[in-house]
């Protein structure tokens, strides 16, 4: 490909978007420059703390049950509240507990702060994902998530590689430096973000259209087999978090050494993921998924033969691709299936996926690799992938490609945007008709 048509493909990828949707984008970024507890945790507690493997599992264990607890909650003030107060309050919130978490000596105060952590730092979720939906037009929703993406391992590949030698000093320093940058975000999101939570129309008042409650989205089977499915892929990729590190740290590689590791798949993120998006926006959802889940399954699978910090980093290049793939796939389809006025709902169950991931993969790992070794750890979590690539071809066999979506909203407090490139809208999964209906 040359030089003018990478060009093109980067004008096309950001042309049309609204203002607000970058400073939303913008406060991704900075966000994740700071990225450091979910990232270095494990190493904190095992090699700087001394800690065994179990205890460290636990520990993120709470961090992914506060997460649980979060995602709900924080779905229901999405909708109720609106997705500013939302957004701010879980960001300032999470750079108090960060900084608090940095302080802690006793093993006890560390897993209840962990766990505070984890609810603070995943209630944003819900309101940036609602947020970003209301804002981007349904044919631009692929590419906005693709982007937003992009942001966060834009951040990621800077601060793993950072972090990774500052946790060599100073693991404190890494604590609050997340604080810090985390509140930056809070205050970016007061000054430059409006309110875009959308209102019921006079005519739907006066059609006495039910409020979509948590048993609207329990009940919408598909929604939930997405939900599912998003489980599974999210206990494969937290190993990147838990297993990986922990199988490099009992291997006696250093924090260095996995901070470089995992800093390939944000670098690989940020080279290809808007030159892919181009071809997620065309490709067929159904196919995309099921892929995805293959490459992460036996990409994490590779890591059991390989022994040396570049065999390593080739195994993350493997189960990086899925993740380019994966993310704005299945986040365009989870907008998609999402009703207008049941955005942070819908949202906040689809987080819980991960949060609950969260919560069992360090577990998992923790005892796998305590037990049996990490051989056994890779080697499920193949099967894994098998059993959700199994899972996407039976979910999305019978989606039609056809059916209309609902509008994306301009907030009446919002500027209005600048008029926007038309982009031919990419063949995704329907929305199904539960936007204004109790099922």
């Amino acid at each position: 490909m040359s030089v003018a048509s990478l060009r093109r493909a980067a004008r096309e990828s950001v042309a049309g978007l609204p203002r607000e949707f970058w400073w939303l984008w913008t406060s991704t970024l900075v966000n994740r420059l700071g990225a450091f507890v979910a990232t270095f945790m494990t190493l904190y507690l095992t090699v700087d703390r001394g800690y065994s493997a179990s205890f460290a599992g636990l520990v993120v264990a709470l961090h992914g049950l506060g997460g649980v607890i979060s995602s709900l909650v924080a779905g229901v003030m999405t909708d109720r509240l609106g997705r500013r107060p939302t957004l701010m309050a879980a960001q300032a919130s999470t750079a108090f507990s960060v900084a608090l978490l940095g302080f802690m000596q006793h093993p006890a105060a560390i897993a209840a702060v962990a766990l505070l952590v984890g609810m603070t730092s995943n209630a944003s979720r819900p309101a940036v994902q609602a947020m970003m939906a209301d804002l981007v037009r349904p044919q631009d929703r692929v590419r906005a998530f693709a982007l937003n993406y992009w942001a966060i391992n834009l951040g990621f590949a800077v601060s793993a590689t950072a972090a990774g030698f500052v946790a060599e000093y100073s693991y404190l320093a890494g604590f609050l430096g997340e604080a810090a940058l985390t509140l930056v975000c809070a205050v970016l999101v007061y000054v430059k973000l409006p309110e875009t939570r959308p209102e019921r129309t006079a005519a739907q008042e006066a059609a006495a259209e039910p409020e979509i409650g948590l048993g609207t989205v329990l009940r919408d089977g598909r929604f939930m087999g997405v939900v599912g499915l998003s489980f599974l892929i999210s206990l494969i990729f937290t190993q990147g978090s838990f297993g990986l590190p922990l199988a490099m740290g009992s291997d006696g590689f250093s924090a260095g050494d996995y901070g470089l590791v995992i800093a390939v798949n944000g670098v690989l993120i940020v080279l290809l993921q808007i030159p892919v998006t181009r071809f997620l926006e065309q490709g067929d959802p159904q196919k995309l998924l099921v892929v995805s889940a293959l490459l992460a399954g036996y990409g994490f699978g590779l890591t059991a033969f390989a022994g040396s910090v570049w065999s390593l980093g080739l195994t993350v290049c493997v189960w990086t691709l899925a993740e380019i793939i994966n993310s704005p796939t299945q986040m365009g389809l989870v907008a998609r299936l999402s009703p207008l006025h049941g955005r942070g709902r819908y949202q906040g169950m689809y987080t819980m996926s991960w949060a609950v991931a969260s919560l069992v993969a360090p577990l998992m790992a923790g005892f796998m690799i305590d037990r049996w070794g990490a051989g056994w750890l890779w080697a499920s979590v193949a099967l894994l992938g098998t059993v959700a690539a199994l899972g996407y071809w039976l979910l999305m066999r019978n989606l039609s490609q056809g059916e209309p979506v609902p509008p994306a909203v301009t907030p009446a407090s919002a500027p209005v945007p600048a008029p926007v490139v038309a982009v031919p809208a990419p063949a995704q999964a329907p929305t199904p008709v539960v936007a204004a209906v109790e099922l």
